[in-house]
């Protein structure tokens, strides 16, 4: 256990950050699911319209630490391509 004024700190700085942290990127799941969601339905317009929902939020969790930028990216990248492909079948 944390001896130090400035360990005991730390850990309650952490524990804060960890349940932040845990939050955005179960927020970021959310999302993502919906749009997954969307795209088995075959509904093209609500596809569109959960991924420009989701796009922001991913972008957000890269640009707050929650995942990694080119993860968030690439997330982005395939989601869209699977949308627009849904879009031009329909």
């Amino acid at each position: 256990m944390a001896n130090t004024s400035s360990a005991k700190k730390a850990v309650r700085k952490i524990a804060r950050r960890t349940s932040v942290n845990r939050a955005r990127r179960s927020q970021m799941r959310t999302f993502l699911r919906k749009v997954e969601e969307a795209i088995a339905s075959g509904d093209a317009a609500a596809a569109a319209q959960a991924l420009n929902t989701a796009a922001p939020i991913l972008m957000r969790a890269a640009q707050r630490g929650v995942i990694h930028k080119n993860t968030a990216s690439r997330k982005v990248s395939r989601l869209t391509s699977r949308v627009k492909a849904l879009a031009s079948a329909g």
